[in-house]
C-alpha cells in the first residue's frame, strides 16, 4: 500500500486549499527555475528514466514520445496539448486533479513544455467540466499573476504561454487527432497517420498530446528523481497511478496507488470490498469502459498494471475499476456500452459508422433472448471486422467489451436465447 510520504497528488479530495499558496505548501513550483535550467534533454532523460507511461489509456512511454519532437525548430512553432477531455465511462480521475491540484498541471505543462520546446501549451477540457475549468483557469491565472508563466517564466529566460480550450461534450474528441482538428475549429474527427502530429500536428507544426495526469506527475518526478519514481510497480510498470473505482464496492473512491497493486488488495483497503464479499464478485471491467471485462475467477489474481492486464486480453487503460457483482445483468451493461459506442461514433470510417450500429442492434435482442444462439458467433465475427480496420480506436472500444462478453459469459447469452425459446414453444404448444 502506498504511504502517504510517497503520494503525488497530496490534496486529491480537496482537503487543502488548491490556490498557489496552498500547492506551495504542498511543495509545488519548488525550484522549477532550475529544472528549466538543467535544459532540455536533461528533462527527457529523467522523464525516460523514470519509466513513465502514458496514464490516459495506450500507456505509450511519456519520455519516449517527447524524444519525437524535433531538436531544432525549422520556423514553425511546437506545442503541447493536454487531453482533459476525460469522457471514457467510469473514468473520473483528471477532474480530481484540476478542481483540487490544479498547479501541478500548470507546473507540469511549463516543464513538459520546456522539454519539447513549445512555448505554449494547450488544454483541451471536456465539454461537461464547468466547475473544473473555473479552478483550472483560476490557477492559470494565479501562475501569470506570480510570473510563474508567461513572459520569462519563473525567472528563467523562456517564455510560455496557457490556454485553456473547452470543448462540447464529444467522446471522439480525446482521440488525439480528432481533439486537433476540435482545438483548429474543425468538426472532431481523427485524422490519419502518417501524418503524426509530431511532425504535424496543431495547425500543421510539431505537436504533443499527453493526458493530465502523465503531465502532473512529471514536476515531482523531477523534484523527487526518476529512480524514486521507478521504485513503484513491476519493471515496465513504474510509478504512482490514480485509481477510480466504481460500481458495486462499498465505498466507490478515486485513489493513488502503486502500479501492480493486486485488484483484491485495491477493492478491500480503498473501497471496503466488494458489495456482499469477495464471493459475490461477478466481473470486473479494469480500465473504463472500452478494454475487455475479467470474470470473477481471475479477479483474484489479477495484478493493476499494463502488461499483467494485456496478458488477460484485457487492458489497464484509464485505470477506471468497475465492479460488478452478481446482482448484475452483464448482458445488458455490455448493452448499454455498445449503445454509447454507437452514439460517439463520428461516422468517418465505415466499419465504425455501420458496425456500431448493427453490433448494438444484435445486443437489443442479446439482452431481451429475443435472438438465434448462431448470432453470438455472428457478432463476434462482425467485432472483428470492425476491430483494426479503423482510422482510430473507437472501432476497437466498442468491438472489445462485447468480445469479452462472450469470451468469458457466452453460456449465459445462450441460456437467456434458449429460456426465451422454451417460453415460445410453451406458449405455442398452449394454444
Amino acid at each position: 500500500m502506498l504511504d502517504d510520504k510517497d503520494r503525488i497528488f497530496t490534496n486529491l479530495y480537496g482537503m487543502g486549499d488548491r490556490s498557489l499558496a496552498g500547492a506551495r505548501a504542498r511543495g509545488a513550483w519548488d525550484g522549477t527555475a532550475g529544472f528549466i535550467a538543467n535544459g532540455r534533454d536533461w528533462i527527457v532523460e529523467q522523464v525516460k528514466a523514470s519509466g513513465l507511461r502514458g496514464r490516459g489509456g495506450a500507456g505509450f512511454p511519456t519520455g519516449l514520445k517527447w524524444s519525437f519532437m524535433p531538436k531544432e525548430s525549422d520556423g514553425r512553432p511546437s506545442y503541447l496539448v493536454v487531453n482533459a477531455d476525460e469522457s471514457e465511462p467510469g473514468t473520473c480521475k483528471d477532474r480530481e486533479i484540476m478542481r483540487h491540484d490544479p498547479h501541478l498541471l500548470v507546473e507540469g505543462c511549463l516543464i513538459a513544455s520546456f522539454g519539447m520546446g513549445a512555448h505554449a501549451c494547450y488544454i483541451y477540457i471536456r465539454g461537461e467540466y464547468v466547475r473544473e475549468r473555473e479552478a483550472l483557469q483560476a490557477a492559470i491565472d494565479e501562475a501569470y499573476d506570480a510570473g510563474l508563466i508567461g513572459k520569462n517564466a519563473c525567472g528563467s529566460g523562456w517564455d510560455f504561454d496557457v490556454y485553456l480550450h473547452h470543448g462540447a461534450g464529444a467522446y471522439i474528441c480525446g482521440e488525439e487527432t480528432a481533439l486537433l482538428e476540435s482545438l483548429e475549429g474543425k468538426k472532431g474527427m481523427p485524422r490519419l497517420k502518417p501524418p503524426f502530429p509530431a511532425n504535424t500536428g496543431l495547425y500543421g507544426c510539431p505537436t504533443t498530446v499527453n493526458n493530465v495526469e502523465s503531465i502532473a506527475v512529471t514536476p515531482t518526478i523531477l523534484r523527487r528523481g526518476a529512480s524514486w519514481f521507478a521504485g513503484f510497480g513491476r519493471a515496465n510498470n513504474a510509478g504512482t497511478k490514480i485509481f477510480a473505482i466504481s460500481g458495486h464496492v462499498n465505498r466507490p473512491c478515486v485513489v493513488e496507488e502503486a502500479m501492480s497493486i493486486p485488484l483484491k488488495e485495491l477493492l478491500d483497503k480503498h473501497c471496503g470490498g466488494v458489495r456482499g464479499g469477495w464471493g459475490n464478485l461477478k466481473a470486473v471491467i479494469p480500465g473504463g469502459s472500452s478494454v475487455p471485462m475479467l470474470p470473477a475467477g481471475v479477479c483474484g489474481d489479477a495484478i493493476m498494471d499494463f502488461d499483467w492486464l494485456r496478458e488477460q486480453r484485457s487492458g489497464l487503460g484509464t485505470a477506471a475499476v468497475i465492479v460488478m457483482d452478481q446482482s448484475t445483468d452483464v448482458i445488458k451493461a455490455i448493452w448499454r456500452l455498445a449503445k454509447f459506442y454507437k452514439h460517439e461514433s463520428c461516422g468517418q470510417c465505415t466499419p465504425c459508422r455501420e458496425g456500431t450500429g448493427w453490433m448494438m442492434r444484435v445486443m437489443d435482442r442479446l439482452v431481451t433472448g429475443d435472438a438465434a444462439i448462431e448470432e453470438i458467433d455472428m457478432l463476434h465475427e462482425v467485432t472483428k471486422q470492425v476491430e483494426g480496420h479503423t482510422i482510430c480506436a473507437l472501432g476497437d472500444a466498442a468491438a472489445w467489451p462485447i468480445q469479452g462478453l462472450i469470451r468469458h459469459f457466452r453460456d449465459e447469452i445462450e441460456d437467456r436465447i434458449r429460456a426465451k425459446q422454451k417460453g415460445r414453444a410453451s406458449a405455442v404448444a398452449a394454444e
